[in-house]
């Protein structure tokens, strides 16, 4: 048996250490499980998209793990595509490769073949054009393999067919394009973090998994309302041969934040670059 476990959205700093106390029981946890690999499914930083200190510091707590980590960008690792204040470009996706290793990647564990995908250049040109071509490839030599993508925002939140959510899900273009793709080559099971809820949906033969943070929750100020639950914890996947057993699960000794009460010193406002 392989355990694959899933950590997302620790949001972590040595300058902002608003949640701080929440990663030595998490990473304590991990050891218990003795997985043979961690995903981070992003946002590991406060600010690693413009904060060499974040990600160097960041990239140093996932070593501490003692066991093989794999992790995707989030927007607060590298900003995102359209946004006006942190757009994704060579220099942020430079520092976070520098740190952290690929922005995509591809693991094989028993009968399945687990991919990691950028999801902050969908829709954005070149990049996303390479990753698309790459990730054809990866599925298309799968051997058979089951699949399973890991990203940080959701294709989607309520439905694959709806409008733009902003901030929370993959714009509807670029959906369309990865929707198709999934649906091509039976991928079976989407990943992601972002939304810091614990929620499972099922939907033509895929089961889409939000994992849920290990930094903080937050609240109905700043998010709207949508499924699942304001939970923190961890996601472990164990997988033996084809079968694969998913079990979101809390973790002792986290403790509830809400960005709610901090965001103002956390993420202050920004101006737009230039």
């Amino acid at each position: 048996m392989v355990r694959v476990i899933q950590i997302s959205d620790t949001h972590l700093s040595p300058s902002k250490q608003h949640f701080e106390a929440n990663w030595g029981p998490l990473a304590r946890w991990i050891g218990q499980h003795k997985p043979d690999l961690v995903i981070h499914t992003g946002d590991v930083t406060v600010d690693g998209a413009d904060q060499e200190t974040d990600a160097a510091y960041c990239a140093a707590q996932l070593a501490s793990l003692g066991v093989p980590v794999v992790a995707v960008p989030g927007n607060h690792d590298v900003g995102e595509v359209g946004n006006p204040h942190q757009p994704v470009n060579s220099e942020r996706l430079d520092r976070f490769r520098r740190h952290f290793g690929d922005d995509r990647w591809l693991r094989d564990a028993d009968g399945w073949r687990l991919i990691g995908l950028n999801s902050m250049i969908f829709g954005g040109g070149s990049e996303d054009a390479r990753q698309t071509e790459w990730l054809e490839a990866a599925m298309a030599d799968a051997a058979g393999r089951r699949l399973a993508w890991f990203t940080h925002r959701p294709l989607f939140i309520e439905s694959p067919t709806e409008a733009d959510t902003g901030y929370w899900s993959v714009k509807p273009e670029p959906r369309r394009a990865l929707l198709d793709l999934l649906q091509r080559y039976r991928v079976e099971i989407v990943a992601c973090g972002h939304l810091h809820r614990w929620h499972e949906i099922r939907l033509n033969g895929t089961h889409y998994v939000w994992g849920p943070a290990a930094g903080f929750l937050v609240g109905q100020k700043l998010a709207p309302p949508m499924g699942g639950a304001a939970r923190l914890g961890a996601v472990v996947y164990d997988i033996d041969g084809e079968n694969i057993d998913v079990s979101i699960r809390p973790v002792p000794g986290l403790t509830d934040y809400w960005i709610d009460d901090v965001v103002h010193e956390v993420y202050p406002p920004r101006e737009a670059e230039a």
